[in-house]
């Protein structure tokens, strides 16, 4: 074993008998004793984890530069540190699947910084602000996982960086790679009035004692981690790998209800509740158990199945709570309720809200979660002129501003709109979501992040002539932009899902393709909700796509009954509708 990450175990866990998958070929899964690596991934993990890579970050890369970074630590182990090489520019989306990692390249790095639960005090905000000020040439993203991540990073620059974010408790340790990633909490946590439990505590425990740990830093692939004590669902549990809902116990009180196995991609499937009761203060051994399930029991042949989803659909809930309770956790879970149903409305958090002691917490809706280094400096501002220190970035690519005073409310507002941040935003840019698409990624077939703020513009014009579509208790929409199939912004679970794609170009067919989408719709999260509907041939192209959603906008609005969401609409609705 290295010193920075886990190795095989060198017999396998209770001397189980190695054996194939259910393919018929063995998993690579280290319990059964199928330690030998199956790709070029787990071949080159094995040699040297990811987390040794920053040091020669340090000591060589910074001062030789790019070219200086071979390809495993270029292409692989730099992740664990929050680092990808972004998209060339100007290589078109139809090119992004014939060319060779190289060739993609550019000599610049998207670097994400970890923030767990989303929380920054004024201090951090400044120092995030003034890095996409200083080092990615004002660049800065909310992303659904509660980061700020940045673009036109130079390997140069990378020491000051660390040294800037560490001296105000930040970093970028296990941002990307084969870890544990940053932990998703309610953005709310600690402050909402109708909280049923906060996990704040727990999400501290798990960072503290486990991120960066050797033994968890070797896992098939990424591990997602939710924990919300929120009555609003507020972090998308049935897409976690891992997610602990609250609920209140009738007899135990308070405290959270297991879900395991979900994940989107291009395989979505929805997390399954294993039935277990967790109080607060097992939320951290319970998760330590389900990450070393995955590490051991995980399979490693290929990447596309190397999501725990794929174990837990194979295993089922009964089996997996049963390993987790004997293998791991050496004693039984309490068995547990479901969480209740949301309540009806969004989960954003966008908007004034009562938060506890009488304040309120406001939330406001950057365009497709894009911000820049002068936005954060001006939430900075405005937030501490209203005599807050808690900010909270979403898993919608939302910011809260927390403890505001009641006489300070309105100014607040009024100052977070000045910087283009709306607490009055409309359905359109509250429920559209975008990632970072071909103007950086180098899996992207489409843009996206301009795509979505030009379509949100579009939507607010066309429909100015709806006003419910602009109040505060607008009809939820959700519209997420994605720029190839592997679904960062969620689109199977979005009411108008749309994944990035080439279309021919209706004005010269047998000319070069353009960019388009394709459609999915009525998905969602929650009591009824699930993977979005497809329809044969639905698709669009980019230049057309507002004539789309405006369609198919209208006709919702004009044939739902009461307050019918679009997704129960959808379910219901001719095909011909949602054409």
């Amino acid at each position: 074993m290295t010193d920075t990450d886990s190795a095989p175990p060198a017999e396998p866990t209770a001397a189980r008998p190695a054996r194939a998958g259910r393919t018929g070929r063995p998993e690579g899964q280290w319990a059964l004793g199928q330690t030998e690596p199956l790709n070029a991934n787990e071949a080159w993990k094995q040699r040297e984890g990811g987390l040794a890579v920053k040091d020669r970050i340090v000591s060589t890369y910074a001062a030789e530069g790019f070219a200086s970074i071979p390809g495993e630590d270029l292409r692989g182990r730099m992740r664990w540190w929050g680092l990808y090489t972004q998209r060339r520019p100007g290589i078109d989306g139809g090119r992004t699947a014939s060319l060779e990692p190289e060739e993609l390249d550019d000599e610049y790095f998207m670097l994400r910084v970890r923030i767990d639960g989303g929380r920054v005090s004024l201090t951090q905000l400044r120092t995030l602000a003034d890095i996409s000020k200083q080092y990615a040439r004002g660049t800065a993203d909310v992303t659904d996982r509660q980061n700020i991540q940045y673009h036109w990073i130079r390997i140069e620059d990378m020491p000051a960086i660390w040294e800037a974010l560490e001296a105000v408790g930040l970093g970028t340790t296990e941002a990307c790679g084969d870890v544990p990633r940053t932990v998703l909490g309610s953005p709310v946590a600690g402050a909402a009035a109708d909280e049923i439990v906060d996990g704040t505590p727990a999400i501290d425990e798990i960072v503290r004692r486990w991120i960066g740990d050797p033994e968890l830093a070797n896992l098939p692939r990424k591990f997602k981690t939710g924990v919300s004590g929120s009555p609003h669902h507020d972090v998308a549990h049935e897409i976690q790998d891992i997610a602990f809902v609250g609920i209140d116990h009738p007899e135990y009180g308070p405290g959270f209800d297991l879900w395991v196995g979900g994940g989107l991609s291009t395989t979505p499937i929805l997390g399954q509740r294993l039935g277990a009761f967790v109080p607060l203060e097992d939320v951290a051994e319970v998760w330590h158990g389900v990450v070393r399930i995955f590490r051991d029991y995980g399979y490693r042949r290929l990447r596309n199945r190397a999501r725990l989803k794929f174990l837990m659909a194979d295993w089922g809930p009964e089996k997996f709570r049963e390993v987790l309770e004997t293998e791991y956790l050496g004693r039984k879970l309490q068995d547990g309720p479901p969480p209740p149903p949301p309540p009806l409305g969004r989960t954003d958090h966008v908007g004034v809200h009562k938060q506890k002691r009488g304040r309120f917490y406001v939330g406001v809706a950057p365009v497709v979660g894009r911000v820049s280094g002068d936005m954060l400096h001006g939430l900075a501002d405005a937030a501490q002129r209203a005599g807050s220190d808690r900010i909270r970035f979403t898993p919608e690519q939302k910011v809260v501003v927390l403890d505001v005073e009641a006489p300070k409310v309105a100014d607040l507002v009024d100052d977070l709109e000045a910087v283009g941040l709306s607490a009055r935003a409309s359905t359109f840019r509250r429920g559209t979501m975008a990632c970072t698409g071909l103007e950086f990624c180098k899996l992207a077939i489409v843009e996206t992040k301009a795509t979505g703020a030009r379509l949100v513009a579009e939507l607010e014009r066309r429909l100015a002539d709806v006003p419910e579509l602009f109040t505060a208790d607008a009809p939820a929409l959700t519209i997420n932009v994605n720029g190839c199939p592997n679904s960062c912004a969620r689109a199977q679970i979005a009411d108008i899902g749309l994944k990035g794609v080439q279309l021919p170009n209706p004005a010269d067919p047998q000319g070069p393709t353009v960019e388009g989408f394709q459609i999915s719709l009525g998905g969602g999260l929650g009591a009824g909700g699930g993977i979005g509907r497809k329809l044969r041939g639905l698709k669009t192209t980019s230049a057309d796509l507002p004539d789309y959603v405006e369609r198919v906008v209208r006709r919702w609005l004009d044939q739902r009954a009461d307050d019918e969401s679009f997704a129960a609409w959808v379910a219901r609705a001719a095909a011909t509708d949602l054409a």
